[in-house]
């Protein structure tokens, strides 16, 4: 007889520290471990955005870091951006612009990226330089680990690891499996 292992569960389940978007009210957490650099999850993130899209006040969106650094050299780096653009109220907006540059994720371009989505360059520098969210961007993939992600783009549907494809349908059924 097969034995059936159940998927494994987000640690720790959402809260005050996630980026999140989405109403606080929504019945469906999806939550992504994702690395900038990775091109499986630069293929998700369009399809990510037509799920938010289709599922709009049912849906809770959620990215943790997970920069695959042995592959993707500028990974950590282009987290830590996105960390430091969160510190002033532009997580999302460094978000998408990494996803939509992501052959451009050298220091210089970073930086670049700060000044046309309207940061104060001279702290997300002075941040980025100084590796002051580098200890939050570890959290995050220890995080990852405990919940046994092991290659990004990993996904969590209501707290349980989606073990399924990334794509539009695949993600689609098992969202409409775990919302009933």
């Amino acid at each position: 007889m097969l034995m059936q292992h159940p998927s494994p569960a987000l640690k720790p389940p959402l809260g005050e520290r996630d980026h999140v978007i989405g109403s606080p009210a929504a019945t469906i957490e999806l939550v992504e471990y994702g690395d900038f650099q990775c091109p499986h999850c630069g293929r998700a993130h369009p399809i990510v955005n037509q799920i938010r899209q289709e599922y709009s006040e049912q849906l809770r969106f959620a990215f943790r870091h997970f920069p695959l650094t042995k592959m993707h050299p500028y990974a950590r780096k282009a987290a830590e951006a996105a960390e430091a653009a969160a510190a002033q109220g532009k997580f999302w907006e460094m978000h998408d612009t990494l996803f939509e540059n992501q052959e451009a994720l050298e220091s210089a371009e970073l930086v670049r990226y700060a000044g046309q989505i309207g940061l104060d360059v001279a702290r997300f520098q002075g941040e980025l330089v100084g590796g002051i969210y580098a200890q939050r961007v570890q959290e995050d993939i220890a995080s990852g680990i405990r919940s046994g992600v092991n290659g990004t783009p990993t996904f969590f549907i209501n707290g349980k690891r989606h073990n399924g494809g990334y794509d539009y349908e695949s993600l689609k059924e098992a969202i409409d499996v775990n919302d009933e």
